[in-house]
């Protein structure tokens, strides 16, 4: 799965992504594992001898990716977006793995969508990339068709990883999320949660293409 993310975002794909270093993974609904592979996506790449990864942690209404990680975290994403002034590197926390580094969530703010829309986020993007150049940004976002947060998030988005689970998302609910990340550069497909000898018992990678963006 992390091959054709890696080329990517390092400009060695089938052809050049805006913002490639940026990956969104999201699902539909909840429950079908979008945090899972964020985190063990994120490790992965870790664990290559010449990537880092920030994961940002930015599911804000149910942030889950420190507990799955045992870390205790306080302020984090929503705190830097109400306040222009603060340094993203005072929220970035390490992890007991290499090359990796998790960005939490931070409060709850019952403005997420608009604060994530905003020109604040623009900024922060600017900041991440500029004090983080050699790193992937990997961002575990909200499901899309239970929040309009994801769909914010899209938008600041190079390459986007849609979880599907095996056997249980709806086909038209599938096409649904497609449709809502369109005009996304480049979006795949993870099936999750995969059962029998087809597959190999976990999941597979479908490129789904580019978009207009």
């Amino acid at each position: 799965i992390k091959r054709p993310l890696i080329a990517n975002a390092f400009g060695k794909g089938v052809a050049p992504v805006r913002n490639g270093k940026r990956v969104m993974v999201t699902s539909s609904f909840p429950g079908e594992g979008k945090s899972f592979c964020a985190i063990n996506l994120a490790m992965s790449i870790a664990a290559e001898r010449d990537h880092k990864v920030l994961l940002v942690d930015a599911d804000v209404a149910r942030p889950s990716v420190p507990r799955e990680l045992g870390i205790d975290t306080g302020a984090g994403l929503m705190d830097l977006l109400l306040d222009d002034h603060l340094d993203v590197s005072r929220f970035v926390l390490p992890t007991n793995v290499d090359k990796l580094a998790l960005l939490p969530a931070g409060r709850r703010h019952q403005q997420a969508t608009e604060l994530l829309a905003s020109a604040s986020m623009t900024r922060l993007l600017e900041q991440i990339s500029a004090r983080y150049p050699d790193r992937i940004v990997i961002f575990d976002s909200p499901p899309l068709l239970v929040t309009t947060e994801s769909r914010v998030l899209a938008s600041y988005m190079g390459q986007i990883v849609l979880v599907v689970e095996a056997g249980k998302t709806p086909r038209d609910a599938m096409k649904e999320s497609l449709a809502m990340i369109e005009g996304s550069e480049v979006v795949g497909l993870v099936l999750n949660k995969l059962r029998g000898s087809e597959g190999g018992g976990y999941g597979g990678y479908y490129g789904y293409g580019y978009g207009n963006a």
